[in-house]
């Protein structure tokens, strides 16, 4: 009996009782899937929406290379490149906070994987497409009527949208927005889903569909708690207590740039008060003075009115 067959027998026994790390982080997420292959391709090929018959068979780790250097580096995974049997490249990246250029980031990794495929004297019908996948720790689309947590971004004739290209395609996953009571979903989908948004350390018990599904178990067991060392663990505590500084900055400077925005406004609009209400003099005179039979030419002068305003009175 393999152990992941002894372990499936146990844990029908009883609950598992196991501390694990947050699969979100760097450190925890690049164990996961940066290191295991298998892992990868059951990710990709349960999250991407791809076409009936695709599946990814090979995969390879991606340098940084293509990768802008900013800031969101610092809390994005960017290291997984995976081919498929007709030689479609894959990205995936973990995003623990959102920012609005982090899309151009994205088209941008994609674009260069693209562009790279190509060697001097070949045929631009040798490209492959290219699918980012980006796993979103948080809201960054918002859509009147739509909470849903995947949005997909292809290549589409604007007049013809049932033509799409998918030479590019851009996939959105935010992971705060999915919910296991979604129906319809493909088992593994949903499993993987779970693993990435239940497990953390505050799980006291794990799921038995996880734990009996053979991919996800193992991945569990790269989080656990036990299998980091004591430094792992303290730069584990590190990344989140630097995504709460910055996550803290990034929602100080928008309610500042709220608060700026609603100072001026208000002065806006005192602004505005007060100049209606020095017109709304000016017509009161302009009316008492069209009434004693001053001449319009008068009353411009005088008040600052226009000739229409004041004919008009």
């Amino acid at each position: 009996m393999s152990n992941f067959e002894k372990t499936k027998a146990n844990s029908r026994k009883g609950s598992d009782m196991a501390r694990y790390l947050d699969p979100k982080t760097d450190l925890t997420f690049k164990k996961v899937f940066g290191q295991h292959k298998n892992l990868v391709k059951s990710l990709l090929n349960a999250l991407l929406p791809l076409p009936e018959g695709m599946t990814i068979e090979e995969v390879e780790y991606a340098s940084s290379e293509t990768i802008p250097e900013t800031e969101a580096k610092k809390y994005s995974i960017v290291d997984v490149r995976c081919t498929d049997n007709k030689g479609r490249q894959f990205l995936v990246e973990m995003q623990s906070f959102w920012k609005t250029y982090y899309f151009a980031r994205t088209l941008f990794s994609a674009a260069a994987a693209y562009c790279n495929q190509l060697v001097k004297g070949a045929s631009f019908g040798e490209l492959k497409d290219v699918y980012a996948l980006t796993l979103v720790n948080d809201r960054a689309f918002s859509y009147k009527g739509d909470d849903g947590y995947m949005q997909e971004f292809y290549v589409v004739n604007k007049n013809h949208t049932d033509d799409i290209r998918t030479n590019l395609s851009l996939i959105f996953i935010e992971l705060p927005k999915y919910r296991p009571s979604d129906k319809g979903e493909k088992k593994m989908k949903e499993l993987w889903l779970k693993f990435l948004t239940q497990i953390d350390e505050e799980t006291d018990n794990v799921e038995q569909e996880m734990l009996e599904n053979e991919e996800i178990y193992q991945a569990l067991q790269l989080v656990r708690e036990s299998a980091f060392t004591p430094g792992e663990r303290e730069a584990y505590k590190e990344y989140w207590l630097n995504v709460s500084t910055e996550k803290t900055a990034l929602e100080e400077s928008r309610k500042e740039g709220r608060e700026e925005g609603e100072a001026i406004g208000m002065e806006k609009g005192r602004k505005e008060g007060r100049e209606e209400g020095r017109k709304e003099e000016k017509i009161e005179i302009a009316k008492k003075l069209k009434g004693k039979g001053m001449d319009v030419e008068g009353i411009v002068e005088m008040t600052g009115l226009t000739r229409e305003e004041v004919e008009g009175l």
